[in-house]
């Protein structure tokens, strides 16, 4: 690690933390040149598959296109930011639990509204309407007769 004070390339460790919930690891370093003190954070970096839409073409995962999706389908709930980052962060690890490269993007719209269903049957039904394409109020009403039916199950 090169120092930001005089550039130097070496420097050691004095102190090592766990940090963010343990999602990463705060470093403090001395710089061995200068003796100037500085901290580093570590984190992990995670590849998200690829994604593949229903035409068959390939593209990398939007994590900006999934949050305006989800914003969209929250407009005007009673979600807080809170929920809405645990449910982000819940859908990553699903998807990157497939341990695949590529994704389906019907299997990412699956795990949303999975994920949307158990967080507001709103969201959740405004959601599979663009999702599923829904072409008329029939395709409405026999989406919430499939949510009511699950409410009855669990």
């Amino acid at each position: 690690m090169h120092c930001p004070f005089c550039n130097a390339e070496d420097s050691r460790v004095i102190d090592s933390r766990l940090a963010a919930e343990g999602c990463q690891i705060r470093r403090r370093r001395e710089c061995i040149s200068c003796g100037e003190r500085f901290t580093t954070f570590e984190t992990y970096e995670v590849v998200m598959p690829r994604v593949i839409k229903s035409d068959g073409k390939s593209e990398p995962f939007d994590e900006a296109k999934m949050r305006r999706s989800l914003m969209h389908a929250l407009q005007k709930r009673p979600v807080t930011q809170e929920q809405i980052e645990t449910v982000l962060s819940d859908i990553h690890l699903q998807i990157r639990r497939l341990g695949e490269r590529d994704v389906k993007s019907r299997t990412i719209g699956e795990i949303v509204m999975q994920s949307l269903f158990a967080l507001d049957h709103v969201a959740y039904v405004r959601f599979a309407s663009v999702y599923q394409d829904f072409q008329d109020v029939e395709a409405f009403r026999r989406q919430i007769e499939q949510m009511q039916y699950r409410d009855l199950q669990d």
